[in-house]
């Protein structure tokens, strides 16, 4: 289910973001561009949060 909603909102907020700097540099909004940057960025959080995170806590020796 996290997925589902990592990708939900990945998509609706880099669509939003998308559209509204387009809008501001006076450009045109591509959805089909949007939305497959939008599906990469999710895999990039999602592969950083699988990857980039211990499970375990890290011992710290102090002497």
């Amino acid at each position: 289910m996290r997925f589902f909603w990592t990708f939900f909102w990945g998509f609706l907020l880099i669509n939003m973001a998308a559209y509204v700097i387009s809008s501001m540099a006076g450009g045109t909004y591509d959805f089909a561009h949007a939305s497959i940057v939008s599906v990469i960025f999710s895999l990039v959080i999602i592969l950083l949060g699988e990857v980039g995170v211990p499970n375990e806590p890290i011992p710290h020796d102090h002497h």
